[in-house]
């Protein structure tokens, strides 16, 4: 017999039944057995993304969450209704007026710094101001 197909039935033996070693892999260790005919590697599936509202992308750069947050909050918890801050000049007394001072209210009460160590402001801080409180 041959050298080589001796070490390939060896190499075969170290794998289930319709599974073939994998090239470059160490006997015994994770992915070194893999179907027989089929693609060398698989494409990874894709992983799933973190909701908009806790990336980048569903956060507003001057503090709070864009619309995209919003719509990703509101179907990662059903029944909330997230509105837009109350940012433009408001009539005294009126519920604009009284939901901003609600929300100023809690959010100055939250413990936590107002700039980060590098000097910048942080999203409590950002917040605050775009609600004008």
């Amino acid at each position: 017999m041959d050298l080589t197909s001796e070490l390939a039935k060896l190499a075969a033996g170290r794998c289930w039944d319709g599974y073939e070693p994998v090239p470059g892999k160490g006997a015994y260790t994770d992915d070194s057995c893999r179907k027989i005919g089929g693609k060398k590697k698989k494409k990874q599936e894709k992983q799933a993304k973190s909701p908009a509202w806790q990336r980048k992308s569903g956060k507003n750069s001057k503090g709070g969450l864009n619309e995209k947050g919003r719509k990703s909050y509101e179907r990662e918890n059903p029944g909330s209704d997230l509105k837009a801050p109350v940012t433009g000049k408001v009539k005294p007394g009126g519920k604009a007026a009284k939901r901003r001072k609600s929300f100023c209210a809690r959010m100055k009460g939250n413990k936590g710094p107002m700039k980060k160590p590098n000097g910048e402001p942080t999203r409590k801080a950002l917040s605050l101001r775009k609600w004008k409180c």
